[in-house]
């Protein structure tokens, strides 16, 4: 799984064996370390709510953060025809977080070592971005 953070969004690009894990466990995660010593790395997950939730959710502590989906959004989410998970969270009067989740599709311009473990990209004629 990928993060980017760039101002006020945050994008989970979750590859193809990690999907399947997320559907089955109802959870992923993963970790950077930045240095040798305890709590210097910083966690992001993507997580399953319970039935009956209502939308994407955030959960932000120091050092990590986890996207909460609905069982009704992952549902729809792991057709073939389903990208990912589009949400805009509102922060506080001032201030949205656009929160994407998507499949990690192969991008063209990369090495195969690059594109180990994502989808098959539909826009075979395009030019990915990285990210």
């Amino acid at each position: 799984m990928k993060i980017r953070m760039n101002r006020d969004s945050l994008r989970l690009r979750v590859g193809r064996s990690e999907l399947e894990r997320f559907l089955k466990d109802g959870r992923i995660q993963e970790t950077t370390r930045f240095a040798a010593s305890p709590g210097s790395g910083f966690t992001y997950a993507l997580e399953v709510s319970s039935p009956g939730s209502e939308g994407t959710t955030l959960r932000a502590m120091p050092c990590a953060v986890t996207v909460v989906v609905t069982p009704e959004q992952v549902r729809l989410w792991k057709r073939d025809d389903q990208v990912g998970i589009y949400t805009d969270l509102e922060i506080d009067t001032d201030t949205r977080l656009e929160v994407i989740v998507e499949k990690d599709f192969a991008c063209l311009d990369r090495s195969d070592n690059d594109n180990a473990d994502t989808f098959a990209n539909p826009n075979l004629s395009a030019n990915c971005q990285a990210g």
